[in-house]
């Protein structure tokens, strides 16, 4: 089996967000044993719109629950409107309750 890139890596956590739970850059990047490439967790969410699979890139948010990646949707209310399709509350580009809708990699998956 190949070694995964990076983004790749990013990408297999990505898929595994449940409909309904959104996760942070940084609780990505810990994960994958990257702690501080919380920025490069974003490139690769802008990245993974160019993909031919889906990657559902709307449930990276940044640590406070805020919209920040909004901008790479291809228009500013699309993440907005995918995230309230999944049930979310969101009020100025943030996420309601976000805390209680946070799904932590670390903590929800087994280590390889």
């Amino acid at each position: 089996m190949e070694e995964l890139s990076f983004f790749g890596k990013v990408y297999e956590v990505v898929k595994l967000i449940p409909e309904g739970r959104v996760t942070s850059y940084g609780a990505i990047a810990n994960y994958l044993s990257t702690k501080g490439s919380a920025r490069m967790v974003g490139w690769a969410m802008n990245s993974s719109h160019h993909l031919p699979e889906n990657i559902p890139a709307h449930r990276v948010v940044n640590r406070n629950g805020l919209l920040t990646g909004k901008h790479h949707f291809g228009g500013n209310n699309t993440m907005k409107v995918l995230l309230e399709n999944e049930g979310f509350l969101i009020e100025n580009d943030q996420i309601i309750n976000f805390r209680e809708r946070f799904w932590d990699p670390s903590i929800e998956l087994e280590i390889e």
